[in-house]
């Protein structure tokens, strides 16, 4: 039996060793107390290392690098507090190699922490909020340590947890974290529109997170039977599942289940989820599987990004010399909807950031995404349709959907460099 945990009295530098690597489920699915307590018990521990996905909350703040080693593979949500102090480490793997990287032990993961829903009546517990890439890390973690939080959504999946697979417990009851809703701005509602022509109905979607993702998933309202297969489940995806816009009916695999790997939204995403057959939190194995991707038809993959050139080159980590986004799983689900059977590799962005241009002469970070593997470029001005198109094609395509403010030093700047 797993070992019973009190918040007053908890002491994981029983469980937790001077130089492990700690992982937690990112975002929603973060277990607080747990972490909470990680933090502040960070010396009685000695030196440790974390591993983070996206951070929802602020557990993690830079003061606490005077005892833990910070890695993730992005820079989203209160990571990018860490990022800007520096002490903020970035892996920068696709998302599909995660699981390999921990199974293999490149990336190693002693401690496994948890948020889990309440065992059923066979007493078997959920991985709630999220699977992922948490699945091989159970597989490989010396010590699991469990937060049963009591309103944790009880979701279907590839995998239940028993007490056996458990080395100690922390019974809790509190609201699970929340994604606020998206704020969205013209140009996103303008995105969204001119995506959602482009979408047949019947097509299967994966989204990336913000605004955009969300607008979009808001424009289609009136479309029918469409799919879902993402990395990550909104609430814009439960609207619609409520509406029976999404029934996932005309899906060749996962007929009639919405398949993700982590929940992201708020109380009414949580809610709709709980016991509800109808969504499946899945492995990144099978998430972000290719051969899995490409059997999909109509597989439209909806992601952003910081930055396209003119090429069709794309930057989705850094932003004016701050890493703010990740490798993460775009290409993945780009590369997957270029092999799909009338799938849709959409990358979208607003055409400007502050008085900065987003379609660039040259890109001002890493190339995120190969020429090679770019699709269609979607800004509030209009769609480029980047395939089966060359160099100089592709930059009066994309020329074509650039901020009016910067097509003609943009134009000048084309027309000085083409060969």
């Amino acid at each position: 039996m797993p070992r019973l945990l009190h918040l007053d009295s908890l002491d994981l530098a029983a469980l937790i060793r001077p130089g492990d690597t700690v992982m937690w489920g990112q975002a929603n699915a973060e277990p607080l107390p747990l972490t909470q307590a990680l933090m502040a018990q960070r010396h009685k521990i000695g030196r440790f290392r974390v591993m983070l996905g996206i951070a929802s909350s602020p557990t993690c703040q830079p003061q606490h690098a005077d005892g833990v080693d910070f890695i993730a593979y992005c820079g989203a949500g209160a990571n990018r507090e860490l990022a800007n102090a520096e002490v903020l480490q970035i892996l920068p793997s696709h998302y599909s190699q995660l699981p390999d990287l921990i199974g293999s032990g490149a990336l190693r993961i002693d401690v496994l922490m948890l948020q889990l829903a309440p065992a059923d009546a066979e007493g078997r517990y959920s991985l709630s909020l999220a699977s992922e890439y948490l699945l091989p890390a159970l597989d490989s973690a010396r010590v699991v340590i469990a937060e049963i939080n009591n309103q944790a959504p009880w979701t279907y999946g590839e995998r239940t947890l028993g007490a056996e697979d458990l080395h100690a417990v922390l019974y809790t009851d509190r609201a699970p974290l929340e994604n606020p809703a998206s704020r969205l701005r013209e140009s996103d509602v303008l995105i969204a529109g001119h995506i959602a022509q482009l979408i047949e109905d019947g097509a299967t979607l994966q989204m990336g997170i913000g605004a955009i993702p969300d607008a979009v998933l808001s424009a289609l309202g009136d479309h029918r039977e469409l799919g879902v297969h993402s990395g990550s489940l909104g609430d814009g995806v439960a609207r619609l599942m409520q509406r029976g816009v999404i029934t996932n009916q005309r899906k060749a695999i996962d007929r009639g289940i919405s398949v993700g790997g982590i929940l992201m939204g708020s109380r009414l995403l949580h809610d709709y989820a709980h016991q509800n057959p109808s969504i499946e939190l899945r492995s990144t194995r099978y998430t972000h599987d290719p051969q899995v991707l490409a059997s999909i038809d109509k597989l439209v993959a909806i992601n952003s990004a910081v930055e396209v050139d003119l090429t069709g080159q794309i930057n989705s980590e850094v932003a004016a010399g701050s890493y703010v986004g990740a490798v993460g799983g775009a290409l993945d689900f780009i590369r997957g909807a270029h092999r799909s059977k009338g799938g849709l590799p959409i990358i979208a962005l607003p055409s400007t950031a502050g008085s900065h241009s987003r379609i660039v002469a040259r890109l001002g970070g890493p190339t995120t995404i190969a020429r090679s593997d770019a699709g269609i470029i979607v800004t509030e001005f209009g769609v480029a349709d980047l395939r089966g198109l060359t160099l100089n094609q592709r930059m009066d395509k994309l020329l074509g959907i650039v901020h009016p403010d910067h097509q003609s030093r943009l134009q000048t700047e084309l027309d000085r460099d083409r060969p």
